[in-house]
């Protein structure tokens, strides 16, 4: 009797182990999607993404990059989504 109440006991705090390890080790992380629009104020070859996120701010995004596009480096604007 005392030998099948050990075995309840130990296959419980298995269980119970696996299921709080589980739990842990389940953490997402949501990534923000980020969304690019061609700069309206930018003109020029965009050479400096520092430039271009200059100006990307006065059109209220919060950054900028200099891409290229058809050969071409263009100014993108970049905000989250």
């Amino acid at each position: 009797m005392a030998l099948s109440s050990r075995r309840v006991a130990a296959s419980a705090a298995l269980l119970l182990l696996l299921l709080l390890a589980t739990e842990l080790g389940t953490t997402t992380v949501a990534e923000a999607r980020t969304c690019l629009s061609q700069s309206h104020n930018f003109k020029g070859a965009c050479l400096s993404s520092t430039n271009c996120a200059s100006v990307c701010r006065t059109e209220n995004f919060p950054d900028g990059d200099c891409k290229t596009r058809r050969f071409q480096r263009k100014c993108f604007c970049i905000k989250n989504c």
